[in-house]
């Protein structure tokens, strides 16, 4: 079997899932909705640990020169970093797919 990456998450993404969590747990009121969410993303993230390079590369500066990779998982789209040299997969970002990320990474 292939080696097995590491997977992390910046603590940018983690509060990222967390925000997650909160909004539809207290701002709308589902906390089960909630949890569900969370876990779909978690386990998605998880099986980037094999072939994380299966997923697209995005298109726009500056996360295109970093070989930012993402994957859309429900209404959501996690971004990360993949490290052969270490076998290491790294969780950036974590957005909800209808916002316009690549104008707010150019705003920041």
């Amino acid at each position: 079997m292939k080696d097995r990456y590491r997977v992390i998450y910046s603590p940018t993404a983690k509060e990222d899932l967390f925000g997650i969590y909160r909004y539809i747990a207290f701002d709308l009121l589902e906390p089960k909705i909630a949890a569900d969410q969370v876990n779909r993303i978690r386990d998605c993230i998880r099986n980037l640990d094999v072939f994380p390079k299966k997923h697209q590369e995005v298109t726009w500066e500056p996360w295109s020169s970093m070989g930012m990779r993402y994957v859309p998982v429900n209404n959501y789209v996690v971004y990360y970093l993949v490290n052969d040299d270490h076998k290491l997969v790294t969780i950036i970002r974590i957005f909800y797919g209808g916002r316009n990320v690549e104008q707010m990474i150019a705003d920041s």
